[in-house]
């Protein structure tokens, strides 16, 4: 326990001291004035990336939940191989690739960033879910028909409950993942930060990719933050202090 707080804390340490050393260089190449001048501006594409992130997460969010659950039911285990390959697709073909691909059937624009992000955001989530069920201890399912309980009673009422640790794990990493990948959508017409990304690179003007760099980083982080409190609300009590020691 005592090296995990250990490892937690220097990770923390390194993470701090990367942000500080990114805003005193953001500070220097003039990235936050830049902000402060075009703020109408960044916000705008700011909301753009949220919307992207929000749209595309949300989807694999319910694509990703009902397929984990609906193959680690017995009957539909054979679906396993096939639905778990479809997910890998995501994650083995890089992201870029993906966006050309989509690109010649739903052209240049929004839909097909959002359609890149959703795929990518698949596995992490499909593969948590399926964890999460499969670690359910067997005692615990066979409490539970000793009481009598219904198949669904069991998934609503000690699987799904017992799994959302690592479900809610899933999730959080898939939108942190997403948030960084959404700044892909520049290049096929998608908006978002990116757009000062890509044109600071474009530009060798180190200050306008940093406007637009420092956003993403920070989204990133807050979007982690704010679902690490919803896991302390939402997961069970005992659930926490059993990962807490693990």
């Amino acid at each position: 326990m005592k090296g995990k707080n250990k490892a937690e804390l220097m990770i923390r340490i390194v993470l701090y001291v990367v942000i500080i050393a990114l805003l005193v260089y953001a500070i220097k190449s003039g990235s936050f004035t830049y902000i402060a001048e075009n703020k109408n501006a960044v916000m705008y594409l700011l909301g753009q990336h949220l919307t992207l992130v929000a749209i595309s997460s949300l989807a694999a969010i319910c694509c990703a939940l009902p397929l984990g659950i609906f193959i680690t039911r017995p009957q539909f285990r054979k679906f396993e191989f096939i639905v778990m390959n479809f997910a890998n697709i995501g994650q083995t073909v890089p992201s870029i690739a993906i966006l050309a691909l989509v690109m010649s059937y739903l052209g240049i624009g929004w839909q097909t960033a959002v359609f890149g992000l959703w795929f990518t955001s698949l596995l992490p989530m499909l593969r948590n879910t399926m964890a999460g069920i499969d670690s359910v201890h067997p005692a615990i399912i066979d409490a539970g028909k000793g009481m009598g309980m219904t198949q669904n009673h069991i998934l609503w009422k000690l699987e799904l409950p017992n799994a959302s640790y690592a479900i809610l794990a899933g999730i959080r990493t898939a939108i942190v993942i997403n948030v960084g990948t959404a700044a892909l959508a520049f290049l096929i017409g998608g908006g978002g930060l990116g757009d000062l990304i890509f044109s600071g690179i474009s530009l060798y003007d180190t200050g306008l990719m940093l406007a637009g760099a420092l956003p993403v980083i920070l989204l990133a982080i807050l979007i982690d933050f704010v679902i690490g409190i919803f896991e302390k609300v939402i997961i069970p009590k005992g659930l926490q202090r059993q990962t807490e020691t693990i």
